[in-house]
């Protein structure tokens, strides 16, 4: 499945225009959430600091640090790059980001790139530090892609990363009996990823009523996983779901 290519956004959510043409929207996190997001990850380095209080106090003592100014730098290094580190290894998410649920994406759709990151980090410096975190604030919350300025200059956005729709609820396949036959089984060649796109398919369809993107899907996944489909696009979607589901069941 390729990657997304184009991107329209209003004030509250932003759409991403997939290579195959099937549109996947998704929630901008709100201030709010960046905000406790950020005082989370505050959180986390008051931690560190605490225990790095505590290795230096007990260093007096044993002179574990004496003389030995170059471990105490490395020792720092943790704070100043703790959100670039977190977020170029965690795919976008601070330990914050994360548990509020939010992760920071390319405004193509992408994973961004680690020049991306780098500029949004540095960055901060205009948007927490040196403005007492107003400038940031203002823009989030005045910008139509809810950026602060880092986001706009390196083309990065941030967004909910639980789905606008329950999918549990919307695209439930039951369990299936022990003997149940798969139809098939190169469906779990394709990623997390492209399944995650087949259910967000679904639910789209099934929603608006327009089964268009989800024939364009099948056309897309028969081509990729070299199936004659003769079926319907949704019952074939389905089927390609329960398939997964099972076969990925067996562990």
């Amino acid at each position: 499945m390729d990657s997304p290519d184009t991107i329209i956004t209003n004030m509250n959510t932003i759409k991403i225009t997939t290579t195959q043409n099937i549109e996947l929207e998704y929630d901008l996190a709100s201030l709010g959430e960046r905000i406790v997001g950020y005082l989370i990850d505050t959180l986390v380095v008051i931690g560190y600091l605490i225990v790095l209080a505590l290795l230096f106090w007990a260093s007096e003592s044993s002179h574990i640090f004496g003389g030995y100014t170059w471990i105490t730098m490395i020792l720092y290094f943790p704070i100043y790059f703790y959100s670039l580190a977190f977020e170029v290894f965690m795919n976008g998410q601070s330990v914050g980001k994360r548990v509020m649920n939010i992760r920071v994406i390319s405004i193509d759709g992408a994973k961004p790139t680690l020049g991306q990151f780098i500029i949004r980090w540095l960055f901060r410096l205009i948007d927490i530090s040196f403005s007492f975190f107003m400038c940031g604030t203002i823009c989030i919350a005045v910008s139509e892609r809810k950026q602060r300025v880092g986001d706009m200059v390196a083309g990065t956005a941030v967004i909910k990363t639980e789905p606008r729709t329950n999918f549990q609820q919307t695209v439930y396949v039951p369990a299936q009996p022990v003997n149940y036959f798969v139809t098939y089984p190169q469906i779990t060649t394709l990623g997390e990823e492209d399944i995650q796109l087949i259910k967000e398919v679904l639910v789209v369809s099934r929603n608006s009523g327009n089964h268009s993107i989800a024939e364009k899907a099948a056309e897309k996944i028969s081509a990729t996983l070299l199936i004659n489909n003769k079926m319907e696009a949704m019952a074939f979607l389905s089927l390609l779901l329960a398939d997964y589901n099972h076969l990925t069941s067996e562990g």
